[in-house]
């Protein structure tokens, strides 16, 4: 079980990594990028459940 959980701790570690690097690269105004990085950083799976839907995106 340990294995497991860890695997999904990494998985979800790049995740969150993925959706900051995303809001950084984003068109948001900074305190908007501040917040979700904050967000993201303090509750990593509700954060990135919520970056996923109401996020910034990357601008391409």
């Amino acid at each position: 079980m340990i294995e497991v959980s860890g695997l999904l701790g990494l998985v979800l570690l790049v995740l969150v990594i993925w959706a900051i690097v995303s809001t950084v690269q984003s068109r948001a105004s900074t305190a908007a990028k501040v917040v979700w990085i904050v967000v993201l950083v303090l509750l990593p799976l509700l954060g990135f459940i919520l970056w996923l839907i109401f996020g910034p995106r990357a601008s391409r």
